[in-house]
């Protein structure tokens, strides 16, 4: 930035150069006559035209490093940001807003730090035309000085609007993103319900708000822009006014005349750079807010130091909050009346977030996180799937995993015929989300990828929601033979599922309210039974291991 500067300086004051350059010609060759002297000074005008374009080329090329430098500097701090902050950001941030802070303000926030050049040196340079002024007239050097305040004067306030109407263009330009992509993930549902429609128009309805808002800031720049142009020609017109004045009167030169209005004009460049960049620190700002928004999230406090070793074999999980003891090397279900209820206690299991978990005895936030994430594993029915191959997205951060093993997890994720349905199989390529999968195959494979990573501690949510009621019946018996002697925690409210868990929680309002068999919490708890009801589509038939 400094030799940004130094350039932007060099160039700028350098703009002075040739109007005086080009007074000494007018004065000391063509009104004398002198055509050695025209000479000269046309050959200095030259060399100074070609030292400002070797100086201008400099700080554009220096301005482009300091913008580029900063943009992959800013993406680096911001990558580091979204996976320390890991399962918290889609708590607390918007898809769009991520999306819009990545794309948007680091370029707008690197684009600021290039008016250090520029800007330095069109103070200086202003500074030094003032005083070559005033070594020719006082009025005009005072004309000039006064210049630029009366500028900042009138532009302020609308810059200041701009800034307000700019910060809610861009809040709601991250909420039309956000929109976007939810609409964009969930695609094929929405075209199955009937519902694209239905949401295509809502997308339109606010797109015409931001349209709208898009409009209000144009409205604001345009104005800015307008009065970046007529007020340093209105500036120059004044002064060069003046100056002829004054050569009129015989109190300067004819060439002290061109120099004036040389330097007059030389200063438009300066005053254009002071105002362009005043646009520009506004976006940067409004940028910055939202970048240190992002930077100002904490990821929740499960990472602590570990204070406690974890139990040295497989070993209980109790969670005081709702009341839920997860027994070693069985298979239980926990059927939720609230699905948040269940997503929060997986949360608690899993160490997502801070609660009184114990793990054999000891506070699971006193375990080492790494020891945790290692033996004890949540699968969302969601997860997000990375591109690649499908080998690679099924053996994940494991490595090379043998045929032989992914075979047997798509087997018992009911998934085989995904790999069939691939022209290259295991090693056809996949893209990010695996948006070229239907639901329940995307489903059926995160399974397999979970049932791969085969934890000490398997902890499923709604594994089976976007298949059909055949596939998931065979999902649940191979399951259970797969996860013979493992703990393994469901958390589902499908009756097909819970009817092969060895036991089975009913999770209401937060609390374990009963536990036994399927069969036996259907025979005696009715709200246990209304649930799963519901869940089966049926009004009288209970489905357990009997209505298999």
């Amino acid at each position: 930035m400094l030799r940004g500067s130094l350039f932007g300086t060099v160039w700028m004051v350098g703009l002075s150069v040739r109007p005086f350059l080009v007074a000494r010609a007018v004065d000391d060759g063509l009104r004398t006559g002198d055509t050695g002297a025209l000479l000269g000074w046309v050959a200095a005008i030259v060399v100074a035209g070609a030292a400002l374009a070797w100086a201008g080329i400099m700080r554009h090329r220096t301005m482009t490093f300091i913008r580029e430098d900063a943009s992959a500097r800013s993406a680096a701090v911001l990558l580091r940001q979204l996976a320390r902050v890991g399962a918290v950001l889609p708590r607390r941030l918007a898809a769009g807003d991520v999306a819009t802070v990545g794309g948007y303000d680091i370029v707008r926030t690197s684009q600021v730090l290039t008016l250090t050049g520029p800007g330095v040196g069109a103070v200086l340079a202003y500074a030094v035309a003032a005083v070559v002024l005033w070594s020719i007239d006082p009025v005009l050097a005072l004309v000039t000085l006064l210049g630029v305040p009366v500028i900042a004067l009138v532009v302020g306030p609308l810059l200041r609007r701009l800034e307000r109407a700019e910060a809610v263009y861009r809040q709601q330009q991250g909420e039309l993103t956000t929109r976007a992509d939810d609409i964009v993930a969930g695609l094929r549902v929405l075209a199955g319900v009937g519902g694209r429609h239905l949401f295509a128009r809502r997308y339109a309805a606010r797109s015409q708000r931001l349209r709208a808002e898009g409009y209000r800031v144009g409205a604001v720049l345009s104005w800015v822009d307008a009065l970046t142009a007529v007020i340093p020609g209105l500036f120059l017109a004044v002064v060069v006014w003046l100056a002829a004045r004054t050569a009129a009167a015989g109190e300067i030169t004819v060439g002290q005349l061109v120099a004036v209005y040389g330097y007059v004009a030389v200063l438009i460049v300066p005053v254009w750079f002071l105002l362009e960049g005043s646009y520009q620190l506004i976006q940067g700002r409004v940028a910055a807010r939202r970048i240190v928004d992002l930077l100002r999230l904490a990821p929740d406090p499960v990472g602590g130091p570990a204070t406690c070793p974890a139990p040295a074999g497989p070993a209980p999980l109790h969670d005081p909050d709702s009341g839920l003891t997860v027994p070693v090397g069985r298979l239980i279900g926990v059927a939720a009346d609230d699905p948040g209820d269940a997503a929060a206690l997986a949360d608690r299991l899993g160490r997502y977030v801070t609660g009184a978990v114990t793990w054999g005895g000891v506070p699971l936030t006193a375990v080492d996180l790494d020891e945790v994430r290692s033996r004890i594993l949540v699968a969302d029915h969601d997860g997000y799937l990375f591109a690649g191959t499908l080998r690679q997205i099924l053996a994940g951060p494991h490595g090379t995993v043998d045929d032989a093993r992914i075979d047997a997890a798509l087997h018992v994720a009911s998934a085989r015929d995904v790999v069939e349905g691939l022209p290259d199989g295991l090693d056809a390529p996949v893209g990010d989300r695996a948006r070229t999968l239907s639901g329940g195959q995307r489903q059926r494979v995160r399974l397999a990828r979970a049932l791969l990573a085969d934890p000490e501690v398997l902890i499923l949510v709604d594994p089976t929601s976007a298949v059909d009621a055949h596939t998931e019946a065979r999902v649940a018996q191979r399951l259970r033979q797969a996860r013979t002697g493992r703990t393994t925690v469901l958390l589902s409210t499908s009756p097909v599922l819970l009817g092969h868990a060895d036991t089975v929680a009913h999770l209401r309002a937060g609390r374990i309210t009963g536990t036994g068999t399927h069969t036996a919490l259907l025979a005696a708890d009715p709200d246990y039974r209304r649930l799963v009801w519901r869940t089966s589509g049926t009004d009288d038939t209970p489905v357990g291991r009997a209505g298999r």
